[in-house]
């Protein structure tokens, strides 16, 4: 698969599946992958960063702060032009809060449930415009 030049975000606080999702993601040919554990070392990483991340794939269950809530701080501050949640979360939940993000103007794209899978990411990130060379 050839290589897609997103610079991604990506915010697990599990270890195992945080190199879970970068091992599917270079797999799916996305290789500008920036691990965080928390949403404190996200905000930190986003921070030291000169330009923005075109997505971030944020867990919603962090142990800091929720991931709705680090998708309205990066957002709002301008560190990301998209965010994905990725959740195990019921649908419905996640349903709302995605309903909860568009009401606020948050830059979310969507969300997926775990485990990350192919086909919906990048089908998301293709409706967006994200990912197209």
């Amino acid at each position: 698969m050839p290589e897609r030049q997103l610079r991604i975000l990506l915010v697990e606080d599990h270890p195992f599946q945080l190199l879970a999702m970068q091992c599917l993601l270079k797999s799916f040919g996305f290789n500008q992958l920036t691990p965080a554990e928390n949403a404190e070392q996200a905000i930190k990483l986003m921070r030291a960063t000169e330009a923005p991340f075109d997505v971030m794939l944020c867990d919603q269950c962090l142990p800091d702060l929720t991931g709705l809530e680090l998708v309205e701080i990066a957002s709002h501050a301008g560190f990301v032009k998209s965010a994905v949640l990725l959740s195990g979360l019921p649908a419905l939940e996640l349903e709302y809060l995605k309903t909860l993000a568009i009401q606020r103007n948050l830059r979310l794209l969507g969300y997926l449930t775990k485990p990350l899978n192919k086909e919906a990411w990048i089908e998301l990130i293709s409706q967006s415009g994200l990912g197209q060379d």
